[in-house]
This record gives C-alpha cells, structure tokens and sequence, in this order.
C-alpha cells in the first residue's frame, strides 16, 4: 500500500466513523481518536467485505460498499460504548 493509499484510508476512516456514530442513537461515551480508530477498521473490513460479495466495483457511486463500512462502523462504536459503559 503507498502513502496516498494510507492517507485516504485515514480520510475515509475518519468519515465512516462519523457517519457511524452519527446512526448509533443516544451519547457515546467514546473519545473522537476512537471514533477514527473505528472508522478507519470499519472502513477496511467493509471494503474486503465488500469485494468477498463482488459489490465492490460498481458504475458509479459504491453505494453497498459505503452502507456496509457505515454499518460496521455503528456496530463497533456501540460495542466500544457498551464496553466504556461497564467501567
């Protein structure tokens, strides 16, 4: 992987955490460098999800790759709340 493949692997992290926290309901009580860490993973695990289902490589806009990124994002922002939660 090259630099720019690093940065935009941060640039898209840090938007899919948002939007995933963004659709998780209620306050979390997870720091913003979490949140990153989260989307930048979400975002990762999504896009090999995403070509393991060949959905990846679209026309246009990857809009089942994005919805699968954003959706593990809101899954591991509630379970790192859940797990702040206990604390």
């Amino acid at each position: 992987m090259e630099i720019s493949g690093i940065i935009s692997a941060i640039v898209i992290g840090i938007i899919i955490g948002v939007l995933g926290r963004l659709v998780v309901p209620g306050r979390q009580r997870i720091g913003v460098l979490w949140t990153i860490l989260v989307g930048i993973v979400a975002a990762l695990l999504g896009s090999a999800l995403a070509a393991g289902l060949d959905v990846a490589d679209t026309d246009g806009v990857d809009w089942i790759e994005w919805l699968i990124q954003i959706g593990l994002a809101a899954l591991g922002v509630a379970a790192l709340d859940r797990t702040k939660a206990r604390r």
